[in-house]
């Protein structure tokens, strides 16, 4: 398990720099292994389940990249609908570009890190690393970013 300050600390950055509220992990559990945590639902079978010994269990939600922590693009994809801020909405055209390698140019009232990409009506792609004005592309890599342009 992670500790209390782990969870306040990621739960934090979540709430702080994309809005997402931490009542929606209220029934989750957080745990870590290396650099990595896995979110895993809270349920009466978890007690049943001690005795195993999982490789991996849950969704693995966050993994620390150097001194920083950045959400999977597969957490982003589950709980980004419930963002209300670091949305970027780019269209076909865009998004084309990222996955060319390109970075793409935007004016943000924001400070540099990560954005969450949104396409038509709201699908969250992932991740962008927004710097200095430009995305860079999170996405996964090139195999399955194809598959999402299909």
């Amino acid at each position: 398990m992670a500790e209390e300050a782990e969870r306040q600390h990621l739960f934090s950055y979540l709430e702080h720099r994309f809005g997402i509220s931490r009542k929606h992990f209220a029934d989750y559990l957080l745990l870590r292994k290396r650099r990595t945590w896995f979110l895993l639902r809270d349920t009466a079978f978890i007690s049943s389940a001690v005795r195993l010994k999982p490789v991996q269990a849950g969704l693995r939600a966050f993994q620390q990249v150097g001194g920083f922590v950045k959400p999977t693009t597969r957490f982003i994809q589950t709980f980004g609908r419930f963002a209300d801020r670091s949305r970027v909405q780019i269209d076909l055209v865009r998004l084309q570009a990222l996955l060319r390698g390109e970075k793409i140019h935007v004016d943000l009232p924001l400070h540099n890190g990560y954005v969450i990409l949104v396409i038509g009506k709201g699908h969250v792609l992932g991740l962008g690393l927004y710097v200095n004005g430009r995305i860079s592309s999170q996405l996964p890599r090139k195999e399955i970013r194809d598959a999402m342009l299909s």
